[in-house]
Order: structure tokens, then sequence, then C-alpha cells
């Protein structure tokens, strides 16, 4: 069973190619939507807790819709919530969107390897490609599966089964890297060797026996894949 932070993450193989999460993962996003959402539930008289907020993380849209009218109600104005939190969210982004730390260094190592790459999210393709443009990295992800591409969003498997489809690997030969509890079911359940990175969420019990390592930051994934060049 894996343990977090351990250097030594080993991958049964070596993949040929990869699947990245976003939100979390690739960008430090998930503090902007947490305080997005939860300022814009107060704004809208309702208490958001963080609890709650954590709750949608990897989720779909239509998921999280469905847990915050759970929550709040069914006369919850959840179109004016999403106007306003992605709004708000926006606002945020603009100067405080961040890279994680070791995507660029992760990303050069790949192309140094040959091995192509993907990205498997629940958030929008324009959302995908706004953040991506913002940091100048259109270009290395030319495979973006987002949502729309698939009848089920994680934790199903459908988005990184579409990623594997659409890169033309074998998802057993695809090595995910996932931040989120709903994206390591999702991305495990796929059948691909999976590395959980975590961000607001820590790795339980379950996610160490889903995850073939469990990483501090991606430049520990870096490392895992220099040993596994041949």
């Amino acid at each position: 069973m894996p343990e977090i932070g351990s250097t030594n993450i080993v991958l049964p193989m070596k993949p040929l190619g990869v699947v990245f999460d976003m939100d979390g993962l690739l960008f430090d996003t998930e503090a902007l939507y947490r305080d997005a959402m939860i300022q814009t539930a107060a704004a809208l008289g309702h208490n958001m807790p963080v609890s709650l907020y954590l709750d949608t993380i990897g989720l779909s849209a239509e998921a999280t819709r469905m847990l915050l009218r759970g929550r709040f109600g069914d006369a919850f104005d959840l179109a004016q919530f999403w106007e306003r939190a992605s709004a708000q969210f926006a606002t945020m982004a603009t100067t405080e969107l961040r890279l994680k730390p070791g995507v660029v260094n992760l990303l050069d190592l790949l192309d140094g390897m040959g091995l192509p790459s993907a990205i498997a999210t629940s958030s929008q393709h324009h959302d995908v490609q706004r953040n991506l443009d913002r940091h100048g990295l259109r270009d290395r992800f030319p495979t973006v599966v987002a949502f729309g591409d698939y009848d089920h969003g994680k934790p199903h498997p459908a988005p990184f089964l579409t990623a594997a489809s659409r890169l033309g690997i074998a998802p057993q030969y695809c090595l995910a890297l996932e931040d989120s509890h709903n994206g390591v079911r999702s991305a495990s359940s796929a059948g691909m060797m999976t590395v959980m990175v975590p961000d607001l969420l820590p790795p339980t019990e379950e996610m160490k026996t889903l995850c073939v390592g469990i990483a501090r930051c991606l430049h520990e994934v870096t490392t895992a894949l220099n040993g596994r060049r041949t």
C-alpha cells in the first residue's frame, strides 16, 4: 500500500501515455472555486461549509447541482448561484490562477520520452482552454476530454476511458494523475495506473488501495517516470 510523500513511487510498467486531471492537479484552482462558491452562497443568504464544497470536488456539474439542491432545497436558485460563482471565480483567476509545482518539468520529461498526454476533466472545454492559454500550455495538451465528451462524469470511468480511446492507448498502459477521491475512483476503475497528488483532499485508506502511488507533488511523479524510462 503506497504511503503519501514517498519518493519511491514504483510504477508497475512504463506507461505509454499520461492522462491528467485539471483542477487541483495542473492548476491551483480548487481553493479559488471554494472561495467563490462559499462567498456566493453567503451573498444569497446560505451557509456553505467547507465540508460541503469538499464533497463537490471531482464531481460532474450535474452531480454538484444535485448535491447543492439536496442541501439548500428545491427553491435554491441554482442558475443564479452558478452565474455569480463563475463570475467571482473568473475575477479571482485573472490574478490568482497558478500552475501547480512541477507541471512544466513533467511535461518536458514526457516530451523527451515521447509519451503523449491528455486531460480528463469535469470542467467545460472553454474553462480548460482559458486556463491553458493563461500559462501558454494549449499546445502541450492536444487531447482534451471535458464535460460533454462522455455520458457519465467522475467517479464513473467514462472520462478516463474516453481519454485513453482518443490517445489510442489501452487504459492499462496509461498513467492517470488525480488529486480528488472521485477522480482516483474514476481512473482506477478505468484500469489505469493511478497516482494521487493530493490538493484539498487528503488520501484515505481507500485511495491508497486504488493507487500505485501517492505523491506530494508532480516533481515526485517526474522522479517515478525517470525510473521507468525503459
